[in-house]
C-alpha cells in the first residue's frame, strides 16, 4: 500500500501509531504530530482529528465502536473514546467515553470517569471514579464522590441536568458534592437513580440517594439521605415571562458554584501542578485542565450576569401582578442584584486569587508528598487528619468567596 509521503497520517503510522485503516482517517494540518504519543495509541476508521491544542498521551485509544472526532482536546494517557464527538474539553488518566458520546467545550474529566453510550456534556466536572450511564445529559454540573473504582458515585441511565429555565437563563449549575471534601477522595458516594433528574441550581451533599424515576427540585446539602421526591407537588398557575418568584435559592446556588470552582482551580495551582512537571505533554495536560475551570468559571460569571439583567423587568411584572401585597424582602433582593452587579464581578474576579487560609495551607502542603507521579495514589494515602486540613483550608477560599459577595447582597443573608 503506497501513502502520500507529506501526510500527518502517514507520520504518525511511521512513529508508531497505530491506524488499521490510514485512508479512513482524516487529521488537519492545524494538529502538532508532535502532541501525539506513539506509544500504544490507536486510531480506528473513521476518527477525525482537529485543533492545534489537541493532545493525545500514551495508550489512548479512539474509535473502537465507531468513528470518533475530537477537536482540541487533550486526552491523558490511557483514555479511551468508543465513538462520539468530543470538543475543547480534557481528559485525566484512564478517563473513558462509550459509543456516541458528544461532549462539548469545557469539560473535564478526572482520573477513570467515565461514561456509558449516549453521553451528553457541557461545562461538566466529573471527579475521579464518577460513573455515568448510558443516554444521559448531564451539562452545567460538578460531580465528585466515592474512593475508588469500586466505591463511586453514579448517575443511573435516562438521567437529566435540566439547566434550562422557561425564562430563559441558564444560572443553574449544580453541585453533587462538592470540591474541599471531594478532591480528598474519602468521601461516601452519591447515586443519582435512572429515568430522573435535578432541576439545576441544587446542592447534593455525599451519602444522597435519588430514587430512580425522581424528577428532584430541591437542595439536600446536608446528605445522608434517601431523597424519595422534593416535595408536595403545586398546583398549576399562570406563567408570567419574565418575572422570578423567588431568586434566593438561584442566587445562593451559583455563588455556591462559583466558590467551589475558585477552590478547585486552587486545587490545581497549588497540589495538581507538582504531578506535571514531567514531560511537555504532561505539562500541556494540566494547562488544559485548568484552561477548563477558568473556562467555566467565566461562563458561570456570565450566566450570573444574565440572570441579574432580568431583575428590573421581573420587579415591574411582579409589582403589576401582586399590587399592594408584594413582598419588600424580595424585591430588596432583585434591586441589591441588579445595583450592585459591577462590585459583585469585581470581587468574583478578584476572589480568583485567593489561594486561602496561608497557615491551613502550608500546614496541608507540609505533611503531604507531593512528589510521588501517581495523584490518586497519593492523595488516597494521605492521613485523614491531613484530608481535613485540606478540606479546611480549601473551604476558607470557598467561604472567603461567599463573604465577599454576600456583602453586597445584605438581604439574601
Amino acid at each position: 500500500m503506497v501513502y502520500n509521503k507529506n501526510s500527518i497520517i502517514t507520520a504518525l503510522i511511521e512513529k508508531g501509531v497505530k491506524i488499521p485503516n490510514p485512508f479512513s482517517v482524516e487529521i488537519s494540518e492545524e494538529v502538532n504530530i508532535n502532541l501525539i504519543s506513539s506509544e500504544d495509541v490507536t486510531i480506528h476508521s473513521g476518527c477525525k482529528i482537529f485543533g492545534k491544542k489537541t493532545l493525545i498521551m500514551p495508550g489512548v485509544k479512539l474509535g473502537s465502536r465507531s468513528p470518533v472526532t475530537i477537536k482540541n482536546c487533550q486526552l491523558g494517557k490511557n483514555v479511551e473514546l468508543k465513538g462520539g464527538y468530543f470538543e475543547g474539553s480534557t481528559f485525566l488518566d484512564s478517563a473513558n467515553m462509550g459509543d456516541g458520546a458528544e461532549i462539548r467545550e469545557g469539560c473535564l474529566l478526572e482520573e477513570e470517569a467515565n461514561g456509558a453510550h449516549t453521553v451528553g456534556l457541557k461545562q461538566t466536572i466529573l471527579f475521579p471514579f464518577v460513573t455515568l450511564g448510558s443516554i444521559v445529559n448531564f451539562c452545567d454540573i460538578l460531580m465528585a464522590g466515592g474512593t475508588n473504582r469500586r466505591n463511586h458515585s453514579e448517575v443511573g441511565s435516562s438521567y437529566i441536568h435540566f439547566n434550562y429555565t422557561p425564562n430563559q437563563d441558564k444560572a443553574t449549575a449544580s453541585l453533587i458534592g462538592d470540591v474541599a471534601h471531594g478532591v480528598m477522595l474519602n468521601q461516601p458516594p452519591i447515586f443519582l437513580g435512572g429515568q430522573g433528574g435535578i432541576v439545576g441550581p441544587s446542592q447534593i451533599g455525599y451519602k444522597t440517594v435519588i430514587a430512580a424515576g425522581v424528577i428532584y427540585r430541591g437542595d439536600c446539602p446536608q446528605g445522608h439521605k434517601l431523597l424519595m421526591n422534593s416535595g408536595p407537588q403545586k398546583e398549576d398557575m399562570d406563567f408570567y415571562p419574565g418575572l422570578y418568584w423567588s431568586v434566593k435559592k438561584r442566587v445562593i446556588n451559583s455563588i455556591e458554584y462559583i466558590a467551589n470552582i475558585i477552590a478547585l482551580r486552587q486545587w490545581y495551582l497549588i497540589v495538581r501542578s507538582k504531578f506535571y512537571q514531567g514531560s511537555e505533554m504532561e505539562k500541556l495536560l494540566y494547562e488544559g485542565a485548568v484552561e477548563k475551570l477558568e473556562l467555566i468559571f467565566n461562563e458561570r460569571i456570565k450566566r450570573f450576569n444574565q440572570l441579574v439583567g432580568k431583575m428590573e423587568k421581573s420587579i415591574e411584572l411582579y409589582k403589576s401582578i401582586k399590587g399592594i401585597e408584594v413582598s419588600n424582602d424580595l424585591i430588596n433582593q432583585k434591586r441589591e442584584l441588579f445595583e450592585n452587579i459591577q462590585e459583585i464581578e469585581k470581587g468574583f474576579n478578584e476572589c480568583l486569587s485567593y489561594s486561602g487560609d496561608e497557615e491551613l495551607k502550608a500546614e496541608f502542603l507540609n505533611n503531604s508528598d507531593l512528589k510521588n507521579k501517581d495523584f490518586i495514589s497519593e492523595i488516597q494515602n494521605l492521613s485523614e487528619e491531613i484530608k481535613k486540613v485540606g478540606t479546611s483550608w480549601l473551604l476558607s477560599i470557598v467561604e472567603n468567596t461567599k463573604n465577599v459577595i454576600l456583602n453586597y447582597l445584605p438581604s439574601f443573608i
